[in-house]
């Protein structure tokens, strides 16, 4: 009688494992280890099948170069690889000790409209991103990443998935750096490219991701250590020496002087003086005359002030300042790819904290625009701070104005931490922006900005304004968006509501837990697509 089926299967994998043992490559590491490759493969065609190597110009060149051991060890090691997941190999490819074969999901994958995802682009970030974590957990620190048929995403997984904040740490503590290379060795066909594009492709990616990291970077950062003053200062020293970069730090008498009572009233409060960042970005060759207006909150600790929040998860809102880092995070990335654009970033920073100096629920300030506030709610201050940043930026005569803010909890409610809510007036500006999240994988999502929620902030006793829709909690983010609307008479406008999307649990598989820094990478296209389409009328 015949043997069944799954008896024979495993009979052919121990012979296949014995012959690899024999020619002494085998799954076991017998070496130091001095260098690593990510290497990517696709989803075999059907349930059952073997992974094809051929169908992966990288895999079919280190399966030849393997004499086809590769493609051997993967009938076995290979099996039910899913998008996103990874195997260690050692000693099996010549010239590295260990190889991450990483699954790139099923070939072919192009836009999902129903993700609204350039899903082949993000399965190559989640499988590299698994494949360099894999092999930096059993030692390795220099890897050789395959580029996946698309370089910029492939370095994107790769240098999100190494950001660690462990600066604070005992040094034994902290993650060993990990370098990464863009693997070309097996280039030499049309169908790859040319090693110069697939570099260049590379370099985007990774000016992407370290813009992002930069951002996330900021966000971890404990409160103590990153105060309103101790940020500026941290912006300067990251952007000294840039030519094509200006920083500009506003003190509180500068502040005072420009009349942002909104401003001030939040940041009286605190010990902590505030300060007003300003950072201007435009590369030499750049024809446009006016900047693209980035605004972002600022707020280094929220405590919420007199109207305090649970004491429960209060340390996360170190992270309050959250816009504020991801837009410095989006003009590192510029000036590092020398976009053609023309930028102009507002930070208002201060903290927000009980004190006797502090403001109570049913104070009335007047705002920069000359409105008046009644404030019945000091936990809602980044509207605070932002109606006179926005106010302010007009000055400038923007093209359009970007704000983001982890400013409300309802839209985490809302959405979630899948994308990130945007109210815009212009359609044809958030157009451009959904794409530029499609490209990304860092989705936006458009809110609704009616006045049916104007008339909820509009409707306050003592004042122009509440800072809080007389609803309440309901459509908490819309009321917020509503209310920063009054600041802003410009055309093109849109609000950024990150607080969703602020934290990553297990959500991006390509970022680790922790401060995500999104929607950085969306930002960066967006800056791009838009300068793009200003340079060429």
């Amino acid at each position: 009688m015949a043997a069944p089926l799954n008896i024979v299967r495993s009979k052919c994998r121990l012979q296949i494992l014995h012959h690899f043992c024999q020619n002494k490559r085998s799954f076991y590491c017998s070496g130091i280890l001095n260098k690593g490759l990510v290497l990517g493969v696709y989803e075999p065609e059907t349930k059952d099948g073997a992974i094809d190597v051929t169908s992966s110009p990288s895999a079919a060149h280190f399966n030849s170069l393997s004499e086809g051991q590769l493609a051997k060890v993967l009938q076995v090691a290979g099996r039910d690889l899913k998008a996103g997941s990874s195997r260690t190999l050692f000693s099996v490819i010549p010239g590295y000790d260990t190889t991450a074969i990483c699954c790139l999901g099923k070939k072919g994958a192009k836009f999902n409209e129903a993700e609204q995802i350039e899903e082949g682009w993000d399965n190559i970030r989640a499988a590299v991103a698994g494949g360099v974590r894999a092999l930096r957990s059993v030692g390795e620190v220099e890897l050789e990443v395959d580029p996946c048929l698309m370089a910029e995403a492939a370095a994107e997984g790769g240098y999100l998935a190494l950001f660690e904040y462990d600066e604070l740490k005992d040094p034994e503590k902290r993650k060993k750096p990990v370098n990464l290379t863009c693997l070309t060795s097996h280039v030499g066909s049309s169908e790859v490219g040319s090693v110069d594009r697939i570099k260049a492709l590379w370099a985007r990616g990774k000016a992407k991701a370290e813009g992002q990291n930069f951002a996330r970077h900021l966000m971890e950062m404990p409160s103590n250590k990153l105060t309103p003053r101790l940020f500026a200062e941290k912006v300067q020293e990251k952007f000294s020496g840039r030519q094509n970069v200006k920083v500009v730090v506003r003190d509180k008498k500068w502040i005072e002087g420009e009349k942002m009572n909104s401003f001030l009233a939040v940041a009286q409060g605190s010990n902590e003086p505030p300060y007003f960042l300003e950072v201007v970005y435009k590369h030499p060759h750049c024809k446009m005359d006016k900047p693209l207006a980035l605004v972002g909150k600022g707020i280094t600790f929220d405590s919420g002030g007199i109207s305090i929040k649970p004491s429960a998860n209060m340390d996360l809102m170190r992270a309050d300042m959250g816009g504020g880092a991801c837009i410095l995070g989006s003009i590192l990335a510029a000036d590092n790819m020398e976009l053609n654009t023309y930028l102009h970033a507002f930070i208002p920073m201060t903290d927000n904290m009980p004190s006797g100096h502090a403001i109570k629920p049913g104070d009335v300030v007047t705002a920069r625009s000359g409105k008046t506030i009644q404030i019945d709610n000091t936990d809602a201050e980044g509207r605070l701070i932002l109606a006179d940043a926005l106010n302010y930026a007009e000055t400038v005569n923007p093209l359009l104005i970007l704000d983001m803010a982890t400013l409300t909890g309802a839209i985490d409610v809302a959405l979630g931490a899948a994308v990130t809510g945007v109210y815009a007036t212009n359609t044809d500006t958030f157009n451009i922006l959904q794409k530029a999240g499609t490209r990304t994988g860092d989705r936006v999502w458009r809110m609704p900005l009616l006045k049916h929620y104007t008339k909820q902030v509009t409707d306050s006793k003592l004042a122009d304004l509440n800072n809080i829709g007389k609803a309440g909690r309901s459509g908490g983010s819309c009321t917020a968006a509503a209310f920063l609307k009054e600041f802003v008479t410009h055309s093109d406008w849109m609000h950024l509501d990150i607080a969703g999307v602020m934290e990553n649990k297990d959500d991006v598989p390509y970022l680790n837990k922790g401060m995500a820094g999104r929607p950085t990478r969306t930002i960066i296209e967006f800056i791009e697509m838009v300068s793009k389409s200003e340079g060429s009328h």
